[in-house]
């Protein structure tokens, strides 16, 4: 795409349980547009918005027209270095109803000008929504959740979060209260209380994205690696195939992984093959489906 200039602006809001929900605000330079379409970026568990090519991407999707608002849950257990796990209290007890709640609070500080840009109107009752992995499954859900989102794109994303506990977490809640995981990138043991297993199984009408795509009418775009080393792409044909939108589109991608090959700490001055094609075939999305 050609070269537009893109400008950052970083910030946060208060969650409902007065913690940050740090955000970078992606912006193309020079605007014209009136009244300029945001689109939210949700990352994934394990996950953060500056994580890898995020930023990149996020820079990429701008160049379309849009302001691109990137977020960290506010429970994602990364704090002010914005790269690493220094909140494991919090991590543990990152539940799907807070991340909900937390799109809630981003949406509800756009139309209250709690975020704000000097000289560019923001259309915020024209809001699309992207996700990442969890991410994605929570995309799905606010779609369903919030009027003011227009427009669906998921990458890589669960289609029922509740199917991925494994015997031995739901053995370690029932026995411990809490389960370990490891990261594979840090080596961190990470903390999961039961309150995350409990809120999703209480919760399931309103969080699994299963259920939620079923009521959704606005388009969306489901975009899966047939590669996808941590989510089958089965997860991705499941939600098209329940998601009864008039305008919905699959895409699957070959030869490439859960992260479309990229990696964190992202060191290239390209970007990679399959996640640039999946770049581009959200900001087409997005530009015929949201404007």
């Amino acid at each position: 795409m050609k070269d537009i200039k893109i400008s950052k602006i970083s910030g946060s809001l208060l969650s409902i349980e007065n913690l940050p929900i740090y955000y970078d605000l992606y912006l193309p330079k020079d605007s014209k547009q009136e009244h300029l379409p945001v689109i939210l970026f949700l990352h994934g568990f394990k996950g953060f918005k500056d994580w890898g090519a995020f930023p990149e991407g996020c820079r990429e999707l701008s160049k379309g027209g849009f302001a691109v608002l990137a977020m960290n849950f506010s429970l994602n257990g990364v704090g002010e270095s914005m790269t690493e796990f220094d909140q494991l209290d919090l991590f543990a007890r990152e539940t799907l109803s807070q991340d909900l709640d937390d799109i809630g609070t981003v949406i509800k500080g756009l139309q209250e000008k709690m975020i704000t840009v000097k000289d560019v109107s923001l259309a915020t009752d024209t809001i699309g929504v992207l996700g990442h992995s969890r991410g994605g499954h929570t995309a799905v859900a606010a779609a369903a959740e919030y009027p003011q989102i227009k427009c669906l794109a998921t990458w890589s994303a669960v289609a029922d979060y509740n199917a991925r506990w494994s015997d031995e977490m739901i053995s370690d809640w029932e026995e411990k209260g809490v389960t370990e995981i490891k990261n594979g990138r840090t080596g961190q043991i990470m903390p999961v209380k039961e309150i995350v297993y409990k809120d999703a199984i209480e919760n399931a009408d309103r969080l699994m994205a299963v259920k939620r795509v079923q009521e959704l009418e606005i388009p969306a775009l489901f975009v899966h690696s047939k590669g996808d080393e941590a989510v089958p792409y089965s997860e991705a044909q499941k939600l098209y195939e329940h998601c009864d939108a008039e305008k919905k589109k699959l895409e699957l991608i070959p030869d490439s992984g859960h992260t479309f090959d990229t990696a964190h700490p992202f060191e290239n001055d390209q970007l990679p093959d399959p996640f640039a094609k999946v770049v581009n075939l959200t900001r087409d999305w997005f530009q015929s489906h949201l404007k």
